[in-house]
């Protein structure tokens, strides 16, 4: 299985990225690697002024083609997600993340903006193709502590990374994405998320 996990903050020690490496942690339990990409990994002025032809983009086009899984991870600024996000997202093809199941994860600094990753991640993650999106874990500022060089992480939330990780693992192990869909069948069995 091929999961690839996707840093949108500036920041390499920032709360988005600590739930990140939390949720890659819990795969490594279950058997499953993982492979992150953050911000800090592509040029910025490759990020800047869109680059879509460069080596860069070109590596990062290739690497998300070969995953079946993301777990997007973003802090959320002004009630949205991350700008940088956007630009690595912009450097994508059209229809990127078809058949590919996404797991949007965020942090913010208050429980106000928690539907930032329905209202502005989820509708730019359709646009580019995603169709399986499990349903998003977003914590508080004040639920991630941080400090040196130590990550704390509130019980609630791990409650409910571990819940979403253990969900990406279910719809990996299910019937492969390219293949039809019955929307009754998986609407019964609970198959089906957006």
């Amino acid at each position: 299985m091929s999961i690839l996990t996707l840093a949108g903050s500036p920041s390499q020690h920032s709360r988005s990225t600590a739930l990140l490496r939390y949720a890659a942690m819990r795969l490594a339990a279950r058997g499953l690697n993982s492979d992150e990409l953050g911000l800090r990994d592509l040029p910025a002025i490759d990020l800047i002024e869109g680059h879509f032809d460069g080596s860069a983009a070109r590596a990062l086009r290739a690497r998300v083609a070969g995953a079946q899984a993301l777990i997007i991870a973003t802090p959320v600024y002004k009630a949205s997600f991350a700008g940088g996000l956007k630009a690595i997202l912009d450097l994508l093809d059209q229809k990127a993340l078809t058949d590919k199941i996404v797991l949007p994860v965020a942090t913010g600094g208050s429980t106000a903006h928690l539907l930032a990753l329905e209202y502005s991640l989820k509708p730019v993650l359709s646009a580019l193709g995603a169709r399986h999106i499990l349903a998003g874990v977003y914590a508080a500022d004040r639920q991630v502590w941080m400090g040196e060089g130590e990550v704390r992480i509130d019980a609630e939330v791990r409650e409910r990374l571990d819940a979403a990780v253990e969900s990406l693992v279910r719809h990996l192990y299910a019937t492969p994405l390219s293949q039809g869909y019955d929307l009754g069948y998986l609407a019964l069995n609970a198959r089906f998320s957006v």
